[in-house]
């Protein structure tokens, strides 16, 4: 693993190990995060969840685009949510199925499903699938962390990122969750769920 990423435990300390749910309501909850704030997302979530139904793919129909939009999601993660449900209900995506498919195969089927996109994707394996060498590179918080560890001149563009992340497979994941534990200690936010 890189050298400089050997300081940002005794900096930010122990490194916080988060999990998400492997299969609707883990995927469910980082579409919450998507584009958004920890903390706006961490809110929604909340909302979202405490909704009866909500995180089955078939409740979450059932539920009224109001309820939804009163829940923090806006009208596009509306939309995303019912493509998910819908996906998960009609077959076309079978998240069980997927914890055992290639990495590259995973991230294609989820975000093959409108407006999940494979920024969603990758979170959730790295997250939900607890797959080790998952790194999303399009995530900001992971190229800013990236620059202010490194002190570049600048936040690396995804294409950098994919290819300065080469050296740290078969551990991306790890790499990734470290950047945004010293990302989060370098801006003072709180250590929630990174996005």
């Amino acid at each position: 693993m890189d050298p400089d990423f050997a300081g940002i435990e005794p900096r930010a300390g122990p490194l916080p190990w988060r999990r998400r749910d492997p299969g609707f309501p883990g995927l469910l909850r980082t579409i919450c995060g998507q584009m958004i704030s920890n903390q706006a997302a961490a809110a929604i979530w909340g909302r979202l969840s405490a909704l009866p139904g909500a995180l089955d793919p078939a409740g979450l129909l059932a539920l009224d685009d109001d309820a939804l939009r009163g829940a923090g999601l806006s009208r596009p993660k509306v939309s995303h949510v019912r493509a998910l449900a819908s996906a998960v209900v009609e077959g076309r995506l079978d998240l069980p199925a997927l914890r055992a498919a290639p990495d590259a195969q995973a991230i294609a089927a989820i975000a093959a499903i409108p407006g999940l996109g494979p920024w969603t994707a990758q979170v959730h394996l790295l997250f939900g699938f607890e797959r080790p060498d998952v790194f999303p590179p399009g995530d900001v918080a992971l190229a800013a962390g990236l620059a202010h560890l490194k002190n570049l001149p600048e936040r690396p563009k995804p294409k950098a990122l994919v290819e300065i992340a080469t050296a740290w497979s078969p551990w991306r994941s790890l790499a990734a969750r470290l950047l945004w534990h010293h990302w989060r200690h370098a801006t003072g936010r709180p250590a929630g769920e990174a996005a």
